[in-house]
This record gives C-alpha cells, sequence and structure tokens, in this order.
C-alpha cells in the first residue's frame, strides 16, 4: 500500500470500529423509544456536526472513541422556571411547538406568544401556562417541541423517552448492544480474512511468495509477490514450506541462489538473509484454495475463542503486574502498529482490524466506571434491588471513571511520543 492508501485504510478502520459500536447503543435506543440526542465519533470540540431528525451526527476533534447521548443520561443544560418571562411558538391547534428563552425582542409574528411562565411540566402533563398581559393562558406543549437559547436547539424528553424511565431491560439492551455489533464485526473479519488468504491445498506441490515486506532483503533482491519458488541453490523445492523455510534460516548472512517461475518466465535471484535474524521478509505458503462456508465458519468461531483467551491473559498479566508501563500502547503506539500491519497488505489489516474490534468489545464490558461494563453492572443492581441507585451517585462514579480513563489515556500516549521520539 502507498502512503494515502494505508492512511485511508487505516482511518476507515477506526471509524468502521467506532461508528458501529456506537451504532449498536444508538439503534436499540431508539427502537426503545429513548431519545437519541446526539451521535458522536470523537470526543474533545466538534469539527462537523449535522442534524438528522431528532438526532445530531457529530465528529470530534479527538478520535479515541466516541457516544450517543440519550436523554435522561446527563442534566440537560437548558432549564425553564417559574417566573420567567420567554415566548412560545404555537401551530394551529394552540400546540407549542418552539419556546424562546432569550431575544424575545425579536420573536414577532403570527402563533408567536410572550409572557411570564406561572406553571409548566415539560416531562409528564406537557403544558405551560404564561401570565399574557395579565391573562393566564394555558398551552399544551408538543412532545417533539424544541427550547432556543442562545441560538441552540434542544428538543425536551418527555418522562417516556428519557433513559432513566424505561425497563431494565430495554436499558440493558441498548447498552450491551454496543459490545456485541464488536463482537459480530470481529466474527466477519475473521472470516473475511480467510476469504481473502485461502486455506492451504492438501499435497501442495509449489511454494510461492504470497507476500513481500518492504525495506527487506526479499524486496532488495527483486522477489515480488505472488512468485513461485522453483529452486534453492539448485535443489527444487517442491510443496515443502518447511524445508523452504529452514534453508533460509541455515544460511544467515549468505548469499542464496535462487529461480522463481514468474508470469511463466524463470527468474534467477539472489537474496541474503538478515545475518542476525536468518530472515529475508517475506511470507512464503503452498498452494491455496478457497475456504467452503463451513471452514469459513469454524476459522471465525476459533479465532474469536483463541484471541478472547489472549486478551484475557494480557489482563492477568496487567492486574498482576507481569507489565510495564513501557509495555502498554495508546492511541498513538496503536496507529504506529497499524501503519506498520496496514503496508504488509488489505488481508493482514482486515485481521488486525478483527483483533481490535475483539478487544474493543471485551474491554468495554470490563467494569469500570463509564464503561458500558460498569453501567450493566449498576442495572443489574438494580434489578435485585428494585429500585435505582441515586442517579447522582451514579453518575459521579462514572465521571470519576471518565478522568481516571482519560488521565490514563494522556500517560500512555504519553509514553508513545517519548518512544516515538527515542526511536
Amino acid at each position: 500500500m502507498g502512503n494515502i492508501q494505508v492512511a485511508l485504510s487505516i482511518v476507515l478502520m477506526f471509524f468502521l470500529l467506532v461508528s458501529l459500536h456506537e451504532w449498536g447503543h444508538y439503534y436499540f435506543a431508539r427502537r426503545a423509544g429513548i431519545l437519541v440526542r446526539e451521535f458522536a465519533i470523537g470526543f474533545g470540540p466538534k469539527l462537523f456536526s449535522i442534524k438528522r431528525g431528532e438526532t445530531r451526527y457529530t465528529l470530534r476533534l479527538l478520535p479515541i472513541g466516541g457516544f450517543v447521548r440519550m436523554a435522561g443520561e446527563d442534566p440537560e443544560v437548558v432549564e425553564v422556571q417559574p417566573g420567567q418571562t420567554l415566548a412560545v411558538r404555537v401551530n394551529k391547534d394552540d400546540v407549542v411547538t418552539r419556546i424562546y428563552l432569550d431575544r424575545l425582542d425579536e420573536r414577532s409574528g403570527s402563533g408567536v406568544m410572550r409572557g411570564e411562565v406561572k406553571s409548566l411540566d415539560l416531562e409528564r402533563d406537557l403544558y405551560i401556562a404564561l401570565d399574557v398581559d395579565g391573562e393566564i393562558e394555558r398551552y399544551s406543549v408538543h412532545p417533539q417541541a424544541l427550547i432556543i437559547a442562545r441560538g441552540r436547539e434542544t428538543q425536551i424528553a418527555p418522562i417516556d423517552r428519557q433513559f432513566g424511565h424505561k425497563p431494565v431491560g430495554k436499558r440493558a439492551l441498548a447498552i450491551f448492544a454496543g459490545p456485541v455489533m464488536n463482537f459480530l464485526l470481529a466474527f466477519v473479519l475473521f472470516a473475511a480474512y480467510l476469504i481473502q488468504v485461502g486455506v492451504p491445498l492438501e499435497n501442495s506441490s509449489k511454494v510461492f511468495i504470497s507476500k513481500v515486506l518492504p525495506d527487506t532483503p526479499a524486496q532488495q533482491s527483486g522477489l515480488a509477490d505472488g512468485d513461485w519458488v522453483k529452486s534453492v541453490n539448485g535443489e527444487p523445492i517442491g510443496g515443502d514450506v518447511q524445508k523452504f523455510v529452514d534453508q533460509i534460516n541455515a544460511s544467515a548472512g549468505k548469499q542464496m541462489n535462487w529461480i522463481v517461475d514468474r508470469d511463466g518466465l524463470d527468474v534467477p535471484i539472489k537474496v541474503t538473509p538478515d545475518p542476525e535474524t536468518g530472515k529475508i521478509g517475506i511470507y512464503p505458503a503452498g498452494e491455496m484454495r478457497k475456504p467452503g462456508a463451513g471452514e469459513t465458519l469454524n476459522f471465525a468461531s476459533k479465532s474469536m475463542v483463541e484471541m478472547t483467551e489472549r486478551i484475557f491473559e494480557g489482563f492477568r498479566k496487567l492486574i498482576f503486574g507481569e507489565f510495564k508501563l513501557d509495555d502498554l500502547g495508546g492511541p498513538v503506539k496503536t496507529t504506529q502498529v497499524s501503519v506498520e500491519i496496514a503496508r504488509e497488505g488489505i488481508d493482514q489489516l482486515t485481521l488486525w482490524a478483527a483483533v481490535l474490534s475483539l478487544y474493543l468489545g471485551i474491554f468495554n464490558l470490563l467494569p469500570i466506571p463509564a464503561l458500558d461494563g460498569s453501567r450493566l453492572l449498576f442495572l443489574g443492581i438494580e434489578a435485585v434491588r428494585g429500585k435505582p441507585i441515586d442517579p447522582n451517585r451514579e453518575s459521579m462514579v462514572h465521571l470519576v471513571g471518565f478522568a481516571m480513563l482519560m488521565l490514563l489515556m494522556l500517560v500512555v500516549t504519553y509514553n508513545d511520543i517519548v518512544g516515538l521520539v527515542k526511536n
């Protein structure tokens, strides 16, 4: 891959991993009737924003995740209080569709009423009573009415559209759906990887160079992807991949004379394995065939299980202090590794994306404050107790957890940058 292609591939990979995770939250929240205020990719300042229907879709500066903001999950920034002077716009049925909190002198025209709020309920009864020139006018409020203040529109959230007032099962499904989307994506990507590379043909009679890595002895010697290695130092290779690899390893620092078949022509190649590692920078493979549906599903399933075991082994080492800070990687190191893998080809990037998606799903299910696992834990406690934990206390737990995660992210990112500078 070229540099531009590598960059675009990595951006697309991270966008897919995060957006599909958040889409899981979004889709099941919408199905539960929850008002989704924002679907965001990234954190921090907004780079791009567009509103479609009830939801605002945003792209933010820091590409370290994403979020779906649901009504009732966090304190609303706009409040209307009795005694406040405002203006409302009503439709032909005398139902309030817009509530204006500022620039009242500019609000005029048919259907606009200005007055002092005497009473209101924007969650249950959906009404607002105004003192208009000494007379009390009571209006019904549309369940999708907008509050306009400081140039921003905020849709009201009736109680039956708030996250916290939905049954525990529906809330848990909306939270759990994010990691599930990552698991499904990982399974699909593992399957896609096998389809791309194929499976070894039994009793293969040939050895091919499936991939030549950049800046290696193999590339410098002129070897190319797809070359069929017919002989090494005058000895036919046949289809024995292991014999071929052993010959390379045994020739560290020594020139080897190969004959490869390229587009039907015999091409002589002189290549010298690295004197220290005995490697030349290739992926050898026998003849390959397309996998069957059963083989593909079996490979994807086994890959999910094996990689899950490795991920939990990594967590175990981290808990028991078998990892040092230098072993941890943040966004910078992950991007660096992704670039190196992307240069090896789309098949390797597909495999790497499958691993990252699986890791993202598992990590989000850990009972760490601010992650999906912690929110599911609180919902489980609520189901057992029969009543929710104080929302203020839960919000504080998630806020502290999020701050700690951001602090850890800063530390590992700093460590990544220092490592890059040193290297």
